[in-house]
């Protein structure tokens, strides 16, 4: 049931959501080579939050009505999401992908390689749609976002042998997982109509966000519960530097403590407990907790700062609020 405040037609997350589902279970692609797209409708069939169109139409949905006009240009993103997932995959050798095979698993790396590619080449015949006065922001917006995502990765991997810091990890993750949802905020705006400063608050708000969603990912790693089988402690095993262990090796070395360097560096059969243990003790949690809410709020200032009216706001205030308070 669609909700309607006066002559605005409002569809809800749950309704957005579900759009964006029919319309990539409809999507056509070419089918030959099938070795080329197999492997293609493979990813997309993995699933996963949406939450780069969601926030596309959310974003969109503040100026105007009728989200369905730019299901194309937000599924856009989406796709672009899932080649950057296939290349990340296939760089980290990881075997599973959502509790599945990931595609260079099961279809092998070359194939995996092309389906990701062709898949780009896909995203930006989608945004070809967009009315030709828009195409050249949208389409600049989604390049920027593109560079920087490739460039957020490419420092990831860098920390694999580099000395990492707090402050060139939140870069990161500003570049890596934050932009995006930005740019996808952003792109929604300008397709709304939205004015300069609407546009940029928007950013803003995606980008502190992105953020906060992937601190509070670090988070949830470490001091989240286990349900729906979330195993905790796999960055610790992964020795993945990331916030919660950087702030900890950060206290340790000001108070002289070397027990916490020497289990990350170790082979201990209770690494992931005795490394819990340590951060807890050094107060982690609570710095991580601080941290995450710096960018939730700063997110929020800049969404209340967008010049419409409140009931416009619900959707994108609910799935702000959902995202921090996931302990999952």
């Amino acid at each position: 049931m669609k909700i309607i405040f006066g002559a605005f037609m409002n569809y809800s997350i749950v309704q957005i959501h579900q759009l964006i589902k029919r319309s990539l279970k409809s999507f056509r692609f070419r089918k030959n080579p099938p070795e080329l797209y197999q492997p293609f409708g493979y990813m997309l069939s993995l699933g996963g939050k949406r939450i780069r169109p969601l926030l596309t139409m959310m974003s969109y949905q503040l100026f105007r009505n009728n989200v369905e006009h730019i299901i194309r240009p937000a599924l856009a993103f989406e796709l672009f999401h899932n080649f950057t997932l296939i290349h990340d995959d296939i760089m980290d050798a990881a075997p599973l992908r959502r509790g599945k095979e990931t595609v260079h698993e099961k279809f092998g790396e070359h194939a995996a390689i092309l389906a990701g590619d062709v898949m780009m080449i896909y995203a930006y015949e989608l945004l070809n749609s967009v009315n030709a006065k828009k195409k050249t922001d949208v389409i600049a917006g989604f390049n920027r976002a593109a560079i920087e995502v490739c460039e957020g990765q490419q420092m990831d991997l860098n920390f694999e042998k580099q000395p990492v810091n707090i402050r060139t990890y939140l870069k990161m993750i500003e570049l890596k997982t934050a932009v995006l949802i930005a740019a996808c905020l952003k792109c929604g705006a300008i397709l709304g109509g939205a004015s300069k400063s609407d546009q940029e608050h928007l950013y803003q708000f995606g980008r502190n966000m992105g953020i906060a969603f992937q601190l509070q990912d670090d988070w949830l790693d470490i001091f989240g519960s286990e349900k729906f089988g979330k195993k905790k402690g796999g960055d610790i095993l992964l020795n993945k530097k990331t916030f919660p262990l950087l702030k900890g090796i950060e206290l340790s070395k000001k108070n002289n403590d070397q027990r916490l360097i020497d289990l990350l560096t170790a082979d201990h059969p209770e690494k992931i407990s005795r490394v819990i243990f340590l951060l807890n003790e050094y107060t982690v949690k609570i710095y991580c907790e601080m941290e995450i809410a710096k960018y939730h709020s700063t997110a929020l200032k800049h969404l209340e700062l967008v010049r419409v009216k409140s009931d416009r706001k619900k959707n994108l205030l609910q799935f702000a609020t959902e995202l921090i308070i996931r302990d999952y």
